[in-house]
């Protein structure tokens, strides 16, 4: 018997990748206060994170496979998550126009059932549009940059927005689905057996 899947995450998005690969995840958000954890480097920043939702959920499940993600933008020498307002989102985007950024998911994958944990991250390259400050404006009052790391997704209005990415582009979204498929391989499960 397959142990359950848990999602430490109330993302949506992240959800619907998982759904959409076969796998019928059990949602149960971490409610981990992420500002407990200040660390200037991206890779390391999402892998700390991840865990921390992760162990936050996994105590409450025995036999199960809980997910725990979070994802950061690096750009010009700083490291982004949700914009704290729409003026933040609007200034980020006027900055971020016309360049690159980086974009890093931490994955942390426990296993309650053989007490192991994987803990990886992935990072796409984003180009980003040159899109006028009417753009930006329309585009912030839309809601959408405001609940995203980055101020962006690429599974919505701001698709519109994103020239190109070089990468994963799961991991654009939320979860790098060929990272979950390797981690899971490395706890000895097949992502089809999920199916």
């Amino acid at each position: 018997m397959m142990p359950q899947f848990v999602l430490a995450s109330a993302s949506p998005a992240r959800r619907q990748l998982l759904v959409a690969a076969g796998i019928q995840p059990f949602v149960c958000p971490s409610h981990f206060d992420e500002d407990q954890i200040q660390l200037a480097n991206p890779a390391e920043l999402v892998q700390a994170l991840a865990l921390s939702k992760a162990e936050s959920v996994a105590p409450q499940f025995a036999d199960a496979l809980v997910l725990g993600c979070d994802s950061v933008l690096a750009f010009g020498g700083q490291v982004y998550g949700k914009p704290e307002s729409a003026a933040a989102a609007i200034a980020r985007w006027q900055k971020m126009r016309g360049q690159v950024g980086e974009l890093y998911t931490g994955h942390v994958l426990i296993d309650t059932r053989q007490r192991q944990k994987q803990v990886r991250f992935q990072v796409s390259r984003v180009f980003f549009a040159q899109v006028s400050d009417r753009q930006i404006e329309a585009y912030v009052a839309s809601g959408e940059p405001l609940n995203c790391a980055g101020a962006f997704t690429i599974d919505g209005k701001g698709s519109l927005f994103i020239e190109k990415i070089e990468g994963c582009h799961t991991n654009i979204i939320g979860l790098s689905m060929p990272l979950l498929r390797e981690m899971l391989a490395d706890l000895g499960y097949s992502a089809t057996d999920f199916w």
